[in-house]
């Protein structure tokens, strides 16, 4: 097995000088406060563009197929109001997971000016991203799809195309609840809609033709099915990973770096924004979250020389079974 030295992609260091300063350019100016965050990644823009064709879809199907041809103005109306909603909801969260920051550090902030700017102490010391030249605070990790380190980054998820971190979490656990709702209050009116066909005549239930109005019914099953295990599995894994205080990223490195939990509900409160209330729901409020230090969890402190250097073998072979692909996410 070939061993790579030790230097390679060391990013756990205790003085400026050895974190190569010199290759890191100043940090551009912060942008204006509500810059639109947008990550031009090509599939990621595809799977978005996908994720709202489909829910498109499936209000065309329920308006202009079940409830628009349907005689029971009561039911259609109800449900009407209720499905567009929830679909209202489950896009405005879509966007605002999207186009949220997820919590990026700066980037190119490993100077030696601001390195030396901490006045490390003994026994403190700074860990430096490889990849984006930055500082990188506690529970932080590099997204190679970003190509910034994330603040309690869970996971890249394509179909948000961005990361799920700590500034929008929120809005992905809405977009993953609301697209679950929607998916079985369609399956449920396909039901409806079949039993009331197979009572009545097939060309008084839809508008279209028989085979037509058959094929799109069968389509929608399908996409609100499969959406609904999806979304079900994912809204209950972030559930957990806000109950445990432990991200994606941190389970798989539970056994390699244990980390003490906060309370649940504290992590819900931070997660969410304050004590319980609807504007937890509401993908137009932001988590009122205190406004983050820049220097907050970038030096942090070992007993011993000793541990960096275990820290440092554990990255060597990290380097050695995995491709850099996964060390780029799995860094830390």
């Amino acid at each position: 097995m070939m061993l790579i030295p030790a230097h390679h992609f060391r990013d756990i260091e205790r003085k400026p000088e050895y974190l190569q300063p010199e290759k890191c350019i100043p940090p551009p100016y912060p942008g204006p406060a509500g810059t639109m965050w947008f990550i031009r990644d090509g599939c990621g823009i595809a799977c978005a563009i996908v994720t709202w064709f489909l829910v498109l879809y499936a209000e065309f199907v329920v308006l202009f197929v079940m409830l628009i041809p349907s005689r029971d103005y009561v039911y259609s109306i109800i449900n009407g109001i209720v499905f567009n909603l929830l679909a209202f909801l489950a896009l405005a969260s879509h966007c605002r997971a999207m186009l949220t920051d997820p919590g990026a550090v700066p980037k190119g902030n490993a100077t030696k000016e601001f390195i030396e700017s901490l006045q490390l102490k003994p026994g403190q010391v700074v860990y430096k991203c490889p990849k984006c030249c930055s500082i990188k605070p506690d529970r932080a990790h590099h997204c190679s799809v970003c190509k910034r380190c994330i603040r309690k980054m869970d996971h890249h998820c394509p179909w948000v195309n961005n990361c799920v971190g700590e500034n929008n979490q929120k809005y992905f656990v809405l977009f993953t609840m609301y697209i679950a709702l929607i998916s079985l209050h369609a399956l449920i009116m396909v039901g409806f809609h079949f039993l009331h066909c197979f009572e009545e005549d097939w060309t008084k239930c839809s508008s279209f033709s028989p085979p037509t109005t058959v094929i799109l019914l069968i389509l929608l099953c399908f996409e609100a099915l499969l959406f609904l295990i999806f979304t079900s599995v994912m809204f209950g894994t972030q559930v957990h990973s806000i109950c445990t205080d432990e991200t994606g990223i941190e389970r798989l490195q539970r056994k390699k770096h244990p980390r003490e939990h906060s309370h649940s509900w504290k992590s819900f409160q931070e997660a969410f924004g304050g004590d319980f209330s609807l504007n937890w729901f509401n993908p137009f409020t932001r988590p009122c979250q205190p406004e983050t230090p820049i220097d907050k969890g970038l030096v942090r402190q070992v007993s011993t020389v000793s541990d960096v250097d275990n820290m440092e073998t554990i990255q060597s072979q990290l380097e050695e079974i995995k491709n850099e692909d996964s060390v780029e996410v799995l860094d830390e």
